[in-house]
């Protein structure tokens, strides 16, 4: 073999080598791990049992648009007081897919008043889960 020849042989043999062990580690990862829902919002332990409606809602990561007590900031509008324009399934409605709804006037106002904020769908939250904000926001 020539010089070129061996290189060539040792950098196909390192390369393999390094794309088996990626395989190894990979197949590892994912038995530890449960399998998550692409989404910009964080995977974290999200069972309805263990959290209660304002943990689940710091974990999805509302108040940091809406605020700490719902109360609104700068990035989006108050969520207080939603029974006036919300029903239970409706409000579960929206909170799955927030774009189905940016026809009506209300959210055309929001987009004025919050501009390049969009509400994320939560579609890959359980319906269960949904419910459980939705009753919490329904009575704040």
């Amino acid at each position: 073999m020539t010089k070129p020849q061996i290189w060539i042989a040792t950098f196909l043999a390192l390369f393999i080598l390094l794309f088996l062990l990626s395989r190894l580690t990979k197949d590892a990862e994912t038995d530890q791990t449960t399998p998550s829902v692409d989404s910009p919002v964080p995977q974290t332990d999200m069972s309805s049992k263990n959290l209660s409606a304002k943990d689940l809602m710091s974990k999805l990561g509302c108040n940091t648009c809406h605020g700490t007590e719902m109360q609104g900031t700068k990035m989006g509008p108050s969520i207080q007081n939603v029974s006036k324009y919300w029903s239970r399934d409706k409000l579960i409605n929206y909170l799955r897919n927030p774009t189905s709804f940016a026809d009506t006037e209300r959210f055309q106002k929001f987009e004025e008043q919050y501009p390049g904020m969009i509400m994320p769908a939560f579609s890959h939250i359980e319906v269960k889960e949904l419910g459980k904000i939705a009753d919490y926001l329904l009575l704040k």
